[in-house]
C-alpha cells in the first residue's frame, strides 16, 4: 500500500493552516485520500467541503470513527474532545484542496503528459475524440478521458451514469495510469461543473480548445456570463502553463462564437490558434469549402502549412466545426498534415452522437446526445434536408436543472421538426408533466404535431409507431447515458435500447 505523510501533502496545500494537533504531521502516515466517509480506512485522509446538496463537515465524526488520521476541513469548528488529537489542515476551499491533494498523492502525473482540455457547450466528447483519433494515428501514445469513459491502452473505463468530468480523485488516478502505461499524450473533456468545482487543478493543461458556448447550466452558474467564466478558467490555466519543452502552451477559440471569442481571445496565452467554419474569416484554420454528403464530410482547410482536404464519416455543419477545432490542436501539437487527414477519416463516431439504429426498418431512426436548445437546434436542421418525409424529434429537459432554456428547446424543435414526443429526461424530483408543459410552452409552429408521452419507452414507441417510409425518428437527450434519475434513484435506462426495442415491436 503507497503511503505519505501529511506532512509531504501539506505541501501541495501552501495556503492552509494546521491546528495544534498533539501529533507532529511528519509522523503521521497516510494511507489514501477521500472525501467520501464511507470509503475511510484507517489511516485515510479524510476531505470535508461545503457542497451543492451535503456539508461534509456533517460526516467528520464518522470518517474519523472509521479511522481517519487527518481531516482537511474549510470550517474547524467540530473539533471537541477526542478529535483534538486528529490533525485538522482549514483551507478556504475544500474542493480545490482535494483536487491539488489527489494529483500530489499520484505525484503530478499531468506533468509527465501532454494534457488537451476540451470545453464547450456543444461538441466536447466528439472533438475530443477527433482529437485523440488524430494523436494515434500520428503514432503517439494517447489517451482519453471523456464524459462517454476513459480509454488507456485497450482498456476503456466507464466514467459514470451522467456525463459530467470525473472527480478529482479519478482524474489523477486515470492520469497516473496513463502515465505508467507509458503513454505521452491524454485528451481530457472539461466540463464547466468540473471547472467550478475543482475537478480539474492540478491537471497540468498544455492546449486548451474551446466548441462553442450557448445557453446550458445556469442552474448552476447563474447566468451566461458566470458560465463562460468556468469556461475560461481551462484558458487561465493553459495562460499560465510553462509547458513542457515539447510544445508551446496554446489557446484554440472559435471565431464563429461571439459570446466565447472576445472573452477568452482577451485571456494571456503563449500561443492562440483561431478556426472558423467561415472561408472569409481572419483565421488560422478556416473552412474553404465542405461538402455535406448522408456518409460524410469533405472539408477543404487552409491552414498555415497550406491547404488540407479531411473526410470525415460525421454529418451536418457543427461538426464541421468541430473538426476544426480538432485541426488546430493538431496544429498547436505539431502533428503531420497526413495523420490528421488519418485521424480524422478513422474515427467512426462517438456513442449516442447522431448513433444510427438499422434493423431493417423502412424510416431512420437516431440517437443523439443534443440537450440544449443549440445542440438540439443544430441536429434537426441537420437532419431537415436528410428527411424525405417526416422530422420526428423525441425529448424533454433534466429537472431540477436550467429551467430557462425549456421553452427555448421547444422553439428549437418547432423550427424544424413535423412531430414533437415530449417525455421524460431525468426529472428527479420534478414532475414530468410539469417540465413538458414549460417545454411546450416555447413550441410556436401551429402546423407541428406535438404529443406527451412522460413515460420515455412509451415517447419512442409512439414515435416508432407514427413512422412511415423515408422520415427520420431521432430521441435526443440522453445519448449513450445509462440511467435515467427519477427522485433522487438511477434508474437504468438506454436510449438506443429502448429505439431498438420499439422497431422490433413493430416486427421489423
Amino acid at each position: 500500500m503507497s503511503t505519505r505523510t501529511l506532512q509531504q501533502l501539506m505541501a501541495a496545500l501552501p495556503g492552509a493552516q494546521i491546528v495544534d494537533a498533539s501529533v507532529d504531521p511528519a509522523r503521521v502516515a497516510i494511507t489514501g485520500i477521500t472525501k467520501d466517509s464511507r470509503k475511510v480506512t484507517p489511516g485515510a485522509l479524510f476531505v470535508a467541503y461545503r457542497g451543492v446538496e451535503n456539508d461534509l463537515h456533517r460526516f467528520i465524526p464518522d470518517a474519523i470513527a472509521r479511522g481517519a488520521a487527518a481531516i482537511v476541513c474549510e470550517d474547524a469548528r467540530w473539533r471537541t474532545g477526542e478529535a483534538d488529537r486528529i490533525p485538522c489542515l482549514v483551507t478556504p476551499n475544500g474542493r480545490q484542496a482535494f483536487a491539488y491533494l489527489c494529483a500530489a498523492w499520484h505525484d503530478y502525473p499531468g506533468r509527465d503528459l501532454i494534457v488537451v482540455g476540451v470545453t464547450g457547450t456543444d461538441g466536447k466528447t466528439t472533438t475530443s475524440n477527433l482529437i485523440y483519433h488524430i494523436l494515434r494515428a500520428a503514432g503517439l501514445k494517447a489517451g482519453i478521458i471523456s464524459t462517454v469513459n476513459a480509454v488507456i491502452g485497450d482498456r476503456a473505463l466507464d466514467t459514470g451514469l451522467h456525463t459530467t468530468t470525473p472527480d478529482a480523485d479519478d482524474v489523477q488516478s486515470y492520469l497516473a495510469q496513463m502515465r505508467n502505461a507509458g503513454m505521452s499524450h491524454c485528451v481530457l473533456e472539461v466540463t464547466s461543473h468540473g471547472l467550478a468545482q475543482h475537478r480539474v487543478d492540478g491537471v497540468d493543461f498544455d492546449i486548451a480548445v474551446i466548441t462553442n458556448i450557448t445557453h446550458e447550466h445556469l442552474d448552476l452558474h447563474g447566468s451566461r456570463e458566470a458560465y463562460r467564466a468556468a469556461k475560461g478558467r481551462l484558458f487561465e490555466m493553459v495562460g499560465r502553463a510553462a509547458g513542457t519543452g515539447q510544445v508551446t502552451p496554446a489557446s484554440i477559440l472559435n471565431a464563429d462564437d461571439p459570446f466565447s471569442f472576445d472573452y477568452l481571445r482577451a485571456l494571456p496565452a503563449a500561443r492562440q490558434l483561431i478556426y472558423s467554419a467561415r472561408a472569409e474569416a481572419d483565421a488560422t484554420v478556416r473552412a474553404t469549402h465542405v461538402t455535406h454528403a448522408p456518409d460524410g464530410l469533405r472539408v477543404t482547410v487552409s491552414t498555415p502549412r497550406g491547404e488540407l482536404t479531411v473526410h470525415s464519416a460525421l454529418i451536418g455543419a457543427f461538426n464541421v466545426s468541430n473538426i476544426l477545432a480538432a485541426i488546430g490542436a493538431a496544429l498547436a501539437l505539431n502533428v503531420s498534415d497526413e495523420a490528421i487527414q488519418a485521424g480524422l477519416a478513422a474515427m467512426p463516431g462517438v456513442p449516442g452522437r447522431m448513433e444510427r439504429i438499422s434493423l431493417g426498418q423502412p424510416f431512420s431512426a437516431i440517437v443523439d446526445f443534443a440537450h440544449t436548445p443549440n445542440a438540439l437546434e443544430q441536429a434537426l436542421r441537420t437532419l431537415r434536408p436528410l428527411t424525405a418525409g417526416r422530422l420526428i424529434v423525441v425529448f424533454g429537459c433534466a429537472g431540477e436543472r436550467d429551467i430557462a432554456k425549456r421553452p427555448l428547446m421547444g422553439h428549437a424543435a418547432g423550427q424544424y421538426a413535423d412531430v414533437i414526443v415530449l417525455t421524460a429526461e431525468d426529472p428527479r424530483r420534478e414532475s414530468p408533466d410539469q417540465i413538458i408543459a414549460q417545454i411546450a410552452a416555447g413550441i410556436d409552429n401551429p402546423s407541428a404535431q406535438v404529443l406527451r408521452a412522460p413515460d420515455r419507452g412509451e415517447a419512442i414507441r409512439t414515435a416508432c409507431a407514427l413512422a412511415r417510409a423515408g422520415d427520420i425518428v431521432v430521441a435526443c437527450g440522453k445519448g449513450h447515458e445509462q440511467s435515467m434519475c427519477f427522485g433522487t434513484t438511477e434508474t437504468p435506462w438506454d436510449d438506443r435500447e429502448a429505439m431498438r426495442r420499439a422497431i422490433l415491436d413493430l416486427g421489423f
